[in-house]
């Protein structure tokens, strides 16, 4: 474990405990029910958190897939701790982990190690969590230097705590209820990226790891599932891509639809995508050290 102060210590202890709450809290569905209106504000809570997960943490600030605004990045950050997923030195420091020990020892929440089979699967899942791998070894200097960016990290629970008061604000113990549902089920969707898609799934890239195209959760992450692309092409602002028969064939990504509507209204720039010869190179068929060397090479832009 890094060393941290007590405070920070403090502040991300409240993380994995404030989702647990909401396990609690989504009870509260069984108690009072959900209307339509109810139903319609807890869908919208995950598709507007889970984009500020996927396009704002993962792809812009994590792998700088491209560029935007940093008043535009500060307010997807505190939309992405509205939404559970700890602050944004945390998720970054974690997810870089991840790729640079992709199911090895070291990697926090692969499904393979430190267990597999059914406790593999929980401990991916969200068990690691509860662990002392919870603290990263190493905050991201990047992050660190942004004053804003730190102390969005460091409060990363004041705006969760604040969507459930405003939940309650419009509609009560009911609406209260669809708050802690919606962020129960965006936690569990967000965590299946780690678990499903390190064991289920093809592998059309050679990435030297298990990581899988899954569509179930690329579904339930808005493009996220398509993650043996994600590991081959670490920087690409576009997930949704495998190969068939020797072509490259596009798949449904909303969260890079999403990133093309943002560059259409000049808040995303120099989008990162590999070219053809780049994704042909690491065809799975290819060994995977020429792969990735030629893959590495030919790296390039080209129009979506």
């Amino acid at each position: 474990m890094g060393k941290y102060s007590l405070a920070t210590k403090i502040s991300y202890v409240i993380g994995p405990i404030l989702i647990i709450v909401s396990h609690v809290g989504s009870l509260l569905v069984f108690a009072t029910g959900l209307s339509l209106g109810a139903i319609l504000w807890a869908v919208w809570l995950y598709l507007i958190r889970m984009l500020a997960t996927t396009a704002i943490y993962h792809r812009l600030l994590t792998h700088k897939s491209y560029k935007a605004p940093a008043p535009f990045l500060w307010l997807g950050c505190i939309v992405g701790t509205a939404a559970g997923q700890m602050g944004p030195s945390w998720w970054k420091a974690h997810h870089l982990s991840h790729h640079r020990y992709a199911d090895q020892e070291l990697d926090g929440h692969s499904p393979y190690t430190p267990s597999k089979g059914a406790k593999g699967f929980l401990w991916s899942q969200g068990m690691w969590l509860l662990s002392t791998r919870f603290f990263p070894a190493k905050l991201p200097l990047d992050v660190e230097k942004d004053m804003v960016l730190r102390v969005i990290d460091r409060l990363h629970f004041v705006p969760l705590v604040l969507l459930g008061l405003i939940s309650y604000g419009m509609g009560g113990v009911e609406y209260l209820g669809a708050f802690f549902l919606s962020t129960t089920l965006l936690f569990h969707g967000v965590q299946t990226v780690n678990s499903l898609s390190h064991l289920m799934g093809d592998q059309p890239f050679a990435t030297g790891d298990q990581s899988r195209n899954n569509g179930l959760v690329a579904f339930l992450t808005l493009g996220e599932g398509w993650h043996n692309m994600h590991h081959a092409f670490q920087v690409s602002v576009r997930h949704g891509i495998t190969l068939k028969n020797g072509a490259v064939v596009k798949l449904i990504d909303p969260t890079f639809a999403f990133i093309k509507v943002l560059e259409s209204l000049k808040l995303a720039t120099n989008l990162k995508l590999p070219n053809e010869a780049a994704l042909l190179a690491k065809a799975n068929t290819v060994g995977f050290a020429d792969a990735k060397t030629v893959g590495d090479r030919v790296m390039g832009k080209v129009a979506s």
